[in-house]
């Protein structure tokens, strides 16, 4: 196995992309050194910010900042995306938005810019949270 930079992964990488493997939620470094930790992996926090770093750099995970600034990453697909996020349980879609991203070129071109690029994320609360379960009690 080996990173998109061609790079063979450390311990800690592997460790790192195993357990985002397994979760569907945007997590910060915090959370996942002390998942880790609690697995038996003898990693550093240093470690864990400088593995997700490069996973980012690869391309291997998306980061994105909460409102108070900090970071958060999951791993998620190849293709380009945004995210759809629930404020109250983190719970994540990945999304496509082919009116955003024409809006996003259309833009650029009338201002006057090239290879534009943007980030998009959504948040809200996912179905579990309405007072009447998933349907919300909506027709």
């Amino acid at each position: 196995m080996t990173t998109a930079a061609g790079r063979r992964p450390t311990r800690q990488q592997t460790a790192i992309t195993e357990l985002l493997a397994g979760i569907d939620t945007f997590a910060t470094a915090q959370e996942l050194h002390a998942e880790l930790r609690n697995r038996g992996h003898r990693v550093g926090l240093a470690t864990v910010y400088r593995s997700l770093q490069q996973m980012v750099n690869d391309g291997q995970v998306d980061v994105l900042r909460t409102d108070d600034g900090e970071s958060t990453y999951r791993r998620c697909g190849t293709e380009h995306h945004h995210h759809l996020v629930c404020r109250v349980c983190g719970r994540t879609v990945e999304v496509t938005a082919g009116e955003v991203e024409e809006w996003a070129r259309r833009m650029g071109r009338e201002h006057g810019f090239s290879q534009v690029t943007h980030q998009v994320e959504l948040t809200g609360e996912c179905g579990d949270h309405l007072p009447s379960g998933p349907a919300g009690g909506q027709p």
